[in-house]
């Protein structure tokens, strides 16, 4: 691995922080004919996208994310050979079931004519609110995910933009029973928001229109698969990778033109805001971060013994009921407290690859949402939550590991008070974030850039935020323009 030497100017661009976003940055640098060195201050690349043995020998976790319909679609990361470097995808037969009580679940299907038929008398008004992004999901895409600009498809992005702006509650009005509005209303709760602030509808559409145009995968192996196959890309290109090095200071780092760094505005300001103007850290440091989450992992001696067989068919199962449960749970997190029955998201990835845990047994893993930087175990109440749709859960466990807000954080400092989507996902942070800025990658440093979730398109394993910090970099710094 390299050594930093302060005295050999040896990189065209530094990266800090070897995320998704951070690897993403610098394969475009490098496919740009730039060298370019990755700081991790981990042991380990890869920010949300590793995977660790956090409970048994062989049973492998997802320490953040597992769930990747953005990997697939990425526009940047779909035009990556990421499979020559081990990345293979398993799809679970349904994306998602909701559960809305002990004996009834709702199943999002690959198929947008098969769900709409299952939600009955809603079919028809869920089938034509997703067929238009369905049928142009590639273009719509390429234009939601990446800053504001002059769209390609400006009447579909309209279109889009009318129903996204809305709250999740204005969007499911649509809809006269319980299950297609409570299936949107879990997907909705994704924005960590209450479900009555605008912009939560945008949440529900894009993993609705992911669910039926690309599915829910997840990589073979674990998280890391994708991790692996990125550095695999860096590294092919000429770029360098270091990891256990924290950076203090942006000076530490050795003379580049240009330093990216996948970092939320706290640390952007811990590291290089001394390089920053005073205006300029001002607004950096009024950026707002959202709720955390409690996570729990588990190692399994038997698959989950659900009440309703459907929820064995998805890698992903919502667990929070009707509409007015999951409103309910979001509320109270933004009030300062947690509902007795919270929204949890669980997933049971070793129903679908068979390499998470030993042969006959299983890992899950479930996390609800909490205010930010609560100190509140909360694994009692998620647990409490999975047996009233599995009876007998708990006999299942040979070991838990939990994390909270506060865990969380220390893994990952990005991750400030819990927060896994790089800051909160309002109306005015969804496109503006960190700041307003016509370029919101580029600082008024001319040398820096941030490269993180804390920039549109924000939270996900998409690396979208990197490649367009990268194309900021290419055009200010190098001169170059990026197709």
């Amino acid at each position: 691995m390299p050594e930093l030497d302060a005295a050999a100017p040896r990189y065209d661009a530094v990266v800090v922080g070897a995320g998704p976003n951070g690897l993403a940055a610098a394969i475009v640098l490098g496919q740009a004919g730039l060298s370019t060195l990755v700081v991790e201050a981990h042991a380990v690349a890869g920010g949300g996208a590793r995977t660790l043995e956090l409970t048994l020998p062989g049973f492998l976790h997802d320490v953040c994310s597992t769930v990747h319909p953005l990997g697939v679609a990425s526009p940047f990361l779909r035009t990556l050979d990421l499979q020559r470097h081990g990345l293979s995808w398993a799809f679970s037969p349904s994306p998602l079931v909701h559960v809305l009580d002990e004996r009834r679940a709702v199943c999002v299907e690959r198929s947008l004519a098969d769900t709409a038929r299952r939600l009955g008398v809603d079919g028809a008004a869920y089938g034509s609110l997703f067929r238009p992004y369905v049928d142009n999901y590639e273009s719509l895409l390429e234009m939601v995910l990446g800053p504001l600009h002059w769209p390609r498809r400006p009447l579909l992005l309209a279109k889009f933009g009318l129903q996204a702006l809305n709250s999740l509650e204005h969007l499911v009005q649509r809809f006269s029973s319980d299950g297609a509005a409570a299936l949107l209303a879990g997907m909705g709760a994704h924005a960590m928001q209450p479900l009555d602030k605008p912009a939560t509808a945008s949440f529900a559409l894009i993993l609705g229109l992911t669910a039926h145009a690309i599915g829910w995968p997840i990589a073979r192996g674990g998280s890391r698969a994708i991790t692996s196959a990125l550095v695999a890309t860096h590294r092919e290109l000429g770029g360098e990778l270091l990891l256990n090095r924290r950076v203090a200071h942006w000076t530490e780092l050795p003379p580049a033109r240009a330093y990216l760094f996948d970092l939320t505005p706290r640390q952007l300001l811990a590291v290089a805001g001394s390089d920053l103007p005073s205006g300029y850290r001002e607004r950096l440091a009024r950026f707002r971060y959202g709720p955390g989450i409690f996570k729990v992992d588990w190692a399994l001696n038997s698959p989950i013994p659900w009440r309703d067989p459907q929820c064995a068919r998805a890698a992903t199962v919502h667990l929070s009921g009707t509409l007015a449960s999951v409103a309910a749970s979001e509320r109270a997190v933004h009030a300062g407290g947690v509902s007795d029955r919270p929204f949890v998201i669980l997933v049971q990835p070793s129903l679908f690859d068979d390499s998470r845990a030993p042969t006959g047994q299983h890992t899950a893993w479930a996390y609800c949402h909490l205010p930010h930087g609560s100190d509140f175990d909360a694994c009692e109440l998620i647990e409490q939550q999975i047996e009233r749709y599995a009876p007998g859960f708990k006999d299942c466990v040979l070991l838990r590991a939990s994390k909270s807000c506060a865990d969380m954080e220390r893994y990952d400092e990005n991750y400030v008070g819990g927060d896994i989507n790089g800051g909160a996902a309002t109306l005015d942070q969804l496109f503006t974030r960190p700041v307003a800025r016509v370029d919101p990658y580029s600082t008024p440093n001319p040398r820096f850039f941030l490269c993180s979730s804390s920039t549109p398109p924000g939270g996900g394993v998409h690396g979208m935020c990197g490649y367009w910090a990268a194309k900021s970099a290419l055009r200010r710094v190098f001169g170059k323009a990026l197709a």
